[in-house]
């Protein structure tokens, strides 16, 4: 009978043993992985500060207006450039529905010549 609960101890000691070395590898393995997501995570944040940092140096007003000055032909605005609103073109009627669209007409009569040219009825 005593050899019995000896027994039954020693197997409950080795199952215990076993479950605590699994515990133990898995939390050992998580702390790797929590330790990763860190390295992660800052390098993320290193990222991101970098990225704002370049940000805020290509939005710079005085780089962007030097760049517009170097590369576009702009000229400051001149008091006679405006007009009167009285002088200004009336707008356009609404066309009521059904009705042919003009512009649409002028860019498909511009278009068929090229249409016809590539369509695969004209042999080449």
């Amino acid at each position: 009978m005593i050899r019995l609960l000896n027994i039954c101890v020693i197997v409950a000691l080795v199952v215990a043993a076993v479950d605590v070395y699994r515990i133990k590898f898995e939390s050992t393995r998580k702390a790797e992985q929590v330790a990763r997501l860190r390295l992660d995570i800052r390098r993320e944040h290193d990222g991101v500060a970098e990225l704002r940092a370049q940000w805020s140096k290509l939005d710079n007003p005085i780089r962007i207006q030097e760049l517009a000055q170097r590369h576009l032909s702009l000229r400051i605005i001149d008091s006679r450039q405006f007009d009167q609103l009285d002088r200004l073109p009336q707008r356009p009627p609404d066309l009521p529905p059904g009705s042919p669209d003009q512009i649409g007409n002028m860019l498909e009569s511009r278009d068929a010549p090229t249409a016809s040219i590539l369509s695969p009825r004209n042999p080449r």
